[in-house]
């Protein structure tokens, strides 16, 4: 029986090539996903067979180039370079190749062993793009192999290809080395003998990539080489003396100069491989955009799809909800009927089953909301919003590509401020991420479907997007304000590809589902039993003889808070779901199951729960509660995800205050001008 061989392949590509439709066609569901050590960057590990071969596939961060700019470039080349995974697979969008052979160009700088996937080969060729696959492996020294991802199309060659370059001895089918020009290559040259001196950064690193890297200004490798290097101060001098050099004879940076000769090879490479190409032909996306991101109507037709995704989420979303909790009213009937009366029996059906099963009753709900956002970034139609909002965006001295952490928001907070990376200026991450927990994410959602769907019928679904439009409207008002008295300056260029629509695959769409919904129900079983349990016994103790809940550990937390809360119009039952809702948006819903106590043997404890909260709410009261919920302190994740990102507890604790002090006011205007106004 032949043996098992194991080899690590790294994916390797820019955002929009589709890198993401390559690994889930490679790994299908044999994949996990985790953050890399030490940063909260994603991490995507996935196992495909090949033969003889088991091959642990990781995703490696979207990443224009290799030069340690971002978080995500210094996360793919550290891996690239520390990891050594025996073969690169480069995905390339095909219709975009000068773009996205940029980074190949660096991965041939680093002699790394690599295969070219050109991906979405069926849409350059509808564009009339047609290219010479043989003469482009030739000139870049790499197979290449035509995929179409989202239809599996060309896996299992790449996968051959792979494990070929892999079995070879070469780390390129043919070594090649970008021409930078004689002034530059005689700069290298010296920088490369000035790090020969030292024997421990030969070993570890190809000298010209070093040298290329330096005369970039890459700090990351810079201050590598001053950790390592016995020979720093002649290598610093040198490099000195080179850039100098080049600026003075060539007149601009050297780092200009070395992008500049990249894209030189590129446009060499593309003149030699393309054998036609349609620059006229006007494509279907080009068509769809004269609609969608029309200056008139790329709002209207924004908000109208927004509408539709809220409106869908809860009005198709209560059907499984309802069988969700009529299960979960059968188990609770089952188990007050046979376990015996006492503490347990209290714990069990009051505590986990009224705390926990009121918050899963809405995942169908949430997955309803992630089908939709992803949906939106596998069509493209994510990057056309960004697009949209540009103009809007500029008036709180932001740019549209600050847009889309505010979108992926509405799934989760935490993933929305990490996505803030993509933003290249300090100051826009920063006030982007200080608006970004004003936009609601799925979290709160269990909230306003429990209340809309309480008090306002047949509206919900209207009441919702309302909601979710005012997190939105003050996101904007917030950041406008902020830039004007805090964060003064220009708004820095906004350039945003717009990649081609692509039909969504639905076995994509149903991986991000599930990734979505399983951080939910990880949180389920965890935080929110775990919260459930501890309000149970602050609702339950201290025991007396005549026990009133009012006198518990939980009512006088509530009553504490109550004098502060009672001009927006909810008590202290409400103060308490708040206060268990800073650890997480959904042990709102799982405390007002606890604190209700719907019922034993209640089959509906949803109709139960809803019927107890009209006796203690108006339907202004539950609008007033539901826009505390969207702005109050955002959850327990997402300010450690912010102290991370901000590097500050000051802006944390900063961001805590201003959204206290913003929900307390926003709830007060509604309350009491509709009051005022004869609405209850």
């Amino acid at each position: 029986m032949n043996e098992k061989k194991r080899i690590k392949i790294a994916l390797a590509g820019n955002p929009n090539s589709g890198k993401s439709c390559i690994f889930n066609a490679l790994t299908g569901s044999n994949q996990r996903v985790g953050n890399w050590a030490g940063v909260t960057v994603e991490k995507k590990e996935g196992y495909a067979k090949f033969g003889n071969y088991e091959i642990e596939v990781v995703d490696l961060p979207g990443t224009y180039s290799l030069t340690a700019f971002s978080m995500e470039e210094l996360v793919a080349r550290d891996f690239i370079i520390k990891e050594d995974p025996d073969v690169v697979i480069n995905v390339i969008d095909s219709t975009n190749l000068e773009r996205n052979l940029y980074l190949t160009t660096q991965l041939i700088e680093l002699g790394v062993k690599a295969v070219v996937a050109l991906n979405m080969s069926d849409e350059a060729k509808h564009k009339g793009i047609i290219i010479d696959i043989r003469k482009l492996g030739e000139l870049l020294g790499m197979p290449v192999v035509e995929t179409v991802g989202t239809r599996g199309i060309g896996i299992q060659d790449l996968l051959r290809e792979a494990v070929a370059v892999h079995e070879s001895k070469e780390p390129l089918s043919r070594h090649i080395h970008i021409n930078y020009g004689g002034e530059v290559e005689e700069e290298i040259k010296k920088i490369q003998a000035a790090l020969k001196k030292d024997r421990d950064l030969t070993e570890a690193f190809s000298t010209r990539w070093l040298a290329v890297k330096l005369l970039e200004h890459d700090k990351q490798v810079r201050d590598d080489i001053i950790a390592k290097a016995g020979a720093t101060d002649v290598i610093l001098k040198q490099i000195e003396t080179s850039h100098a050099h080049i600026e003075k004879i060539l007149g601009d940076e050297s780092e200009i100069i070395l992008a500049d000769a990249r894209y030189g090879f590129i446009k060499g490479v593309l003149h030699e491989v393309y054998i036609h190409r349609a620059f006229d032909r006007i494509t279907i996306s080009d068509r769809i955009d004269t609609i969608l991101t029309n200056r008139l109507l790329g709002i209207p037709i924004l908000l109208g799809l927004l509408w539709v995704m809220f409106q869908t989420t809860f009005t198709l979303g209560k059907y499984p909800m309802g069988m969700i909790g009529g299960l979960i009213g059968h188990i609770s009937a089952f188990l007050s009927n046979t376990m015996p009366d006492g503490l347990i029996k209290d714990l069990v059906v009051n505590g986990i089953v009224s705390g926990v099963g009121g918050v899963i009753v809405f995942l169908p709900n949430i997955m309803i909301l992630f089908f939709f956002i992803s949906i939106f970034e596998d069509t493209g139609y994510m990057a056309r919003a960004a697009f949209i909002m540009d103009r809007v965006m500029h008036t709180l001295g932001l740019h549209g590509k600050s847009f889309i952490p505010m979108i992926m928001g509405f799934g989760c907070n935490t993933s929305a401020i990490m996505g803030t990376r993509m933003l290249e200026n300090k100051t826009d991450r920063l006030l982007t991420i200080l608006i970004n927990p004003l936009i609601s994410c799925s979290a709160r959602l269990p909230v306003y479907i429990l209340l809309a769907g309480t008090f306002f019928g047949r509206n919900a679904g209207n009441v919702i997007f309302a909601v979710y439009m005012t997190g939105i409207v003050l996101a904007i008002l917030v950041g406008r304000l902020f830039r004007k008295t805090i964060f003064k300056g220009e708004a820095a260029p906004f350039v945003m590809e717009l990649p081609p629509y692509r039909l969504p695959l639905l076995k994509s769409v149903a991986i991000h589902m599930w990734e979505k919904g399983s951080v939910f129900l990880r949180k389920v079983g965890g935080i929110i039993l775990a919260a459930s349990i501890v309000v149970w016994f602050l609702m339950s103790f201290p025991r007396t003889a005549e026990y009133k809940m009012e006198q518990s550990y939980a009512g006088q937390i509530g009553k504490f808070v109550a004098p502060v809360l009672e001009p927006l119009g909810f008590g202290w039952k409400g103060g308490i779901a708040l206060i268990t809702g800073i650890a997480a948006k959904e042990i709102v819903v799982s405390t007002f199951g606890v604190l209700y106590n719907v019922g034993e043997n209640e089959v509906d404890r949803m109709e139960k729960l809803q019927n107890a909260l009209r006796k203690d709410m108006t339907p202004l009261a539950a609008l007033s509660f539901m826009l505390f919920t969207l702005i109050y302190i955002p959850c327990m994740g997402t300010l450690g995800v912010m102290y991370r990102e901000l590097g500050s507890a000051k802006w944390a604790l900063f961001a805590v205050g201003y959204s206290l002090t913003l929900a307390w006011l926003v709830s007060f205007v509604v309350y009491r001008g509709g009051m005022l106004l004869g609405v209850r």
